[in-house]
């Protein structure tokens, strides 16, 4: 994507990421133990990161997302992934569900490093998918090429 369509930036607590100005930013801090930041598109799609103690399981955590979005969607497709992103082993998980009647699509992906586990989700509804799975690409690899915890200086 065009630089211009990416104009704000996310950083705090070793995430950074950019992401459209024109869409909606959550963050949590660590009092959860955890540090998480969301941006929400205009029409409701989401793209979430998490980071997580480097101790758990990358399997356990895409599991974990799996059964949370079970007991919601209980027709839920699922299909793992393993792709390399921007460099990067990254294993995953594909979904898809209806919700509303509509049918929707997310994607789990988690970025290993020593200093935490990266969990990436991204959701929409089919049809605003096909116009933010560019945005939701962008934004994940401005995480990989930014973040201090997985850009490479060592920690990994």
């Amino acid at each position: 994507l065009p630089p211009s369509v990416m104009r704000a930036d996310y950083d705090k607590f070793g995430i950074r990421f950019q992401y459209p100005d024109n869409w909606t930013l959550e963050a949590d801090d660590m009092l959860s133990g955890q540090s998480s930041a969301t941006v929400y598109s205009p029409g409701g799609a989401f793209w979430s990161v998490t980071v997580h103690d480097p101790a758990e399981d990358p399997a356990d955590l895409i599991d974990a997302v799996v059964a949370t979005m079970r007991t919601t969607y209980e027709d839920l497709d699922s299909e793992d992934t393993d792709e390399t992103l921007f460099g990067r082993e990254v294993i995953g998980c594909d979904l898809n569900f209806y919700c509303l009647d509509l049918t929707n699509t997310a994607a789990v992906r988690v970025f290993e490093s020593t200093r935490g586990n990266f969990v990436v989700l991204s959701q929409a509804e089919d049809r605003e998918y096909a116009e933010v799975h560019r945005v939701f690409q962008a934004m994940t690899a401005s995480l990989l090429q930014e973040s201090s915890w997985l850009n490479g200086k060592g920690d990994l």
